[in-house]
């Protein structure tokens, strides 16, 4: 696999370039994702925000709601989740689309027309990944962050200005830095993985839907044990 990918990104500085099919990966990549992960930001926040006015309410400290809910989506929820969220669709989707030209041997007319899969294919996808996920984790960081407001205000009467105030005053750059660092990590993670596996897919459909399968199990481990290591270092 790492063979693969440091061949990807090999391709990926030798003309032709092919912005056209980058635009279009985008497009599929972080485009048609957007409403899925808009209606999962959303909702995730409003369960947080639901579930800490719940256990801060305890304690007397329902004034840090806003810090509480911005910084778990910031730091941890946004890009994991957002991350998640691409792999099921998207991810999936690369991997049958790849492997479904391996077994129709498409990848074989593309090698006879001397035009390299991992060129034309794989590299278009591993930088639109790079680019959409991380703009997917921003919208996913607004959207959650709004939809505790929508519960925490709107919905249990909490003060709009101590909302907005802690979370002004709690988040940081290095929290959004490290946002913006896990983002393109599982953004390369999910491109890597799915391409590989449908790449690599067995020439039946037995292991096309093998390949699907393990793409994205395989891809969603990886995010949730690089977001541990990221997190111990980031901390």
């Amino acid at each position: 696999m790492l063979i693969f990918l440091l061949a990807t990104f090999g391709w990926l500085v030798r003309p032709p370039f092919r912005p056209l099919q980058i635009l279009k990966q985008l497009h599929f990549i972080g485009v048609k994702s957007t409403f899925v992960v808009a209606m999962t930001a959303a909702f995730t926040g409003m369960v947080l925000a639901l579930q800490l006015s719940h256990t801060l309410r305890k304690f007397g400290s329902e004034a840090v709601l806003g810090s509480a809910v911005g910084l778990s989506m910031i730091r941890e929820l946004g890009p994991v989740f957002a991350a998640l969220m691409v792999t099921a669709r998207a991810g999936s989707a690369m991997t049958a689309e790849i492997g479904l030209m391996r077994i129709t041997e498409q990848m074989d007319a593309l090698d006879t027309m001397a035009i390299n899969p991992l060129q034309y294919l794989i590299a278009p996808k591993l930088v639109a990944s790079l680019i959409g996920v991380p703009l997917l984790v921003a919208i996913f960081d607004v959207v959650g962050i709004s939809g505790g407001y929508l519960v925490g205000v709107d919905l249990l009467g909490g003060s709009p200005g101590t909302y907005w105030s802690s979370l002004e005053s709690a988040v940081e750059w290095k929290d959004v830095y490290g946002g913006i660092l896990k983002s393109i990590c599982f953004g390369l993670i999910v491109s890597w993985v799915c391409s590989y596996k449908g790449y690599n897919t067995r020439l039946s459909a037995e292991g096309l839907g093998k390949a699907t399968t393990e793409a994205v199990v395989l891809s969603s481990v990886l995010i949730l044990v690089w977001d541990y290591f990221l997190t111990s270092v980031l901390l």
